[in-house]
């Protein structure tokens, strides 16, 4: 059997890029799926901090953050997250900056780990990333964290035991490590089988090309 093509992607919760390059890259999948010879991926997740200085309960909102972390007027931050919001739209999503509640993110990179040890992922990944930017939920606390995890079928005293004994940080640490490694310093980022890397919120064609050709690599191979 053909094995499957492996992508590894670095990104963070709090990253709209980052929501918007799952849903294209899930799309771009998608679209490959009735080929005669469809690919066979598999997705892994990976932690990357943009802001890990950011306080869990951040004193204002989304513009008051960017507007005092990247100096700029807040009429043009305004203007900034009307285009991020446009692109949301073309992906499907819904995209409510007026709702979000800046967080620092390493707690729900934990939760990430803990998913992936019981096969959830992919669906705790969604859930954050949904009850981020569309439902203004608090994903940095534990109590919010765990109902997240909660909604999606996973064990709510497991996960907080997770959550309260750091059980994941070094595995999130580990991420990071390998991000610098590979001298990734923005995201999305995604590596397609250890050998081709791919930056930013690329459109699904170009998942789907990427994977069909791959898939055609590994098929030959």
């Amino acid at each position: 059997m053909t094995d499957a093509i492996k992508i590894d992607v670095w990104s963070d919760i709090a990253c709209p890029w980052c929501y918007i390059g799952k849903r294209n890259l899930e799309n771009g999948l998608a679209a490959t799926a009735d080929d005669e010879d469809a690919p066979v991926v598999e997705v892994t997740y990976h932690s990357y901090e943009l802001s890990p200085d950011t306080p869990v309960d951040f004193d204002g909102d989304e513009i008051d953050y960017l507007a005092g972390r990247k100096g700029m007027p807040r009429a043009q931050v305004e203007q900034m997250l009307a285009s991020v919001t446009d692109a949301a739209r073309g992906a499907g999503l819904d995209y409510r900056f007026d709702r979000v509640r800046h967080t620092n993110t390493v707690k729900a990179h934990e939760l990430l780990h803990f998913a992936h040890a019981l096969g959830k992922q992919h669906e705790m990944a969604e859930r954050l990333m949904s009850a981020y930017f569309t439902e203004g939920r608090h994903v940095g606390q534990v109590d919010d964290l765990v109902r997240l995890a909660g909604e999606i079928g996973l064990d709510p005293d497991a996960a907080r035991a997770a959550l309260d004994e750091n059980r994941y940080l070094d595995a999130v640490r580990a991420d990071e490590t390998r991000a610098r490694e590979l001298g990734i310093n923005g995201v999305p980022f995604f590596v397609i089988d250890g050998t081709y890397g791919v930056s930013g919120a690329q459109p699904p064609e170009a998942f789907a090309q990427i994977a069909r050709q791959v898939w055609t690599e590994h098929t030959a191979g």
